[in-house]
């Protein structure tokens, strides 16, 4: 982890180089740092930009829609799987925020590729990584606005049940759980966060602070009569996030996260997996 004058010095240098300040690709590029390392000691590229006394570019220009899916894709190709939008903000040139500006919700960019990619044989591999077009499947109407009655449209899940096609036009909910006013299960970090705060006080934990950076949270918890200790909290919609996240495990004492996956993690990391712990309290409120 690069210290904070060694990512100012190499702000610095990238800006002799250039004749101007870097652009945040561009001194990713150059630098081989990542977004984490300057997140790490400054809130924003800008705030690092001005703290190694250059003044940031001031004009935005439009990126081409084919420019940011073909790094999309390239990244892609080098995960063999589809990033997340913490981990293309790690990995990727460009904004995760700048894509949804071009193409809608992060759940939208696969397709939005799709459209781009279909036709050109040097992206086969990628088209060959995202998930199945279930368009085709949609129910065919005759004229008369009859469904015909030999189209499927929906699938049967392990549990039994019937799974349907997703209408990409609105949002997705986790299953019902309707724990105190929460009526579905989280789906993201941010659902943990809103998760943990109702049940805290009664986990023991007094929260002191809430923050963007790494790591997510700091609070205090009792150790003793009258003795309380800090702990910094890690948020995460399941627990193997942290390590994809590329955090330093030595940064944190907690993670809190929806679901446990993460089998061969750091032995001095405690682990609090709501979804089983709200069961317990949802026990205990009948």
């Amino acid at each position: 982890m690069p210290t904070k004058d060694e990512v100012l010095d190499a702000i610095r240098e990238c800006s002799q180089t250039l004749g101007r300040p870097p652009s945040l690709a561009e001194f990713k590029s150059r630098s081989k740092m990542g977004g984490y390392q300057i997140r790490k000691h400054f809130p924003s590229w800008r705030a690092a930009v001005h703290a190694a006394g250059r003044t940031p570019n001031t004009y935005n220009v439009r990126l081409e829609d084919d420019v940011l899916l073909a790094d999309w894709g390239d990244l892609v190709r080098r995960l063999r799987h589809i990033p997340t939008r913490d981990l293309y903000r790690q990995e990727g040139k460009y904004s995760p925020g700048v894509f949804e500006k071009h193409f809608g919700p992060w759940s939208a960019i696969p397709e939005s590729f799709r459209k781009f990619a279909t036709g050109k044989a040097e992206w086969a591999d990628v088209l060959a990584l995202l998930p199945v077009d279930t368009r085709s499947s949609l129910p065919s109407v005759s004229e008369s606005g009859v469904v015909s009655p030999t189209t499927t449209i929906a699938s049967p899940t392990s549990g039994g049940g019937l799974q349907y096609t997703r209408l990409g036009d609105r949002p997705t909910y986790g299953n019902p759980i309707d724990f105190r006013g929460l009526r579905h299960e989280p789906v993201n970090e941010d659902g943990v966060v809103f998760l943990f705060g109702m049940v805290a006080r009664e986990l023991g934990y007094l929260v002191e602070v809430v923050q963007a950076g790494f790591p997510d949270c700091e609070a205090k918890r009792q150790v003793g009569p009258g003795k309380w200790q800090r702990v910094r909290i890690e948020f995460e919609f399941e627990s193997r996030n942290f390590r994809d996240h590329g955090h330093p495990p030595d940064g944190c004492d907690l993670i809190v996260c929806w679901r446990h996956n993460w089998d061969k993690y750091p032995s001095h990391l405690e682990v609090v997996e709501l979804s089983k712990i709200i069961q317990t309290l949802a026990a205990s409120d009948e």
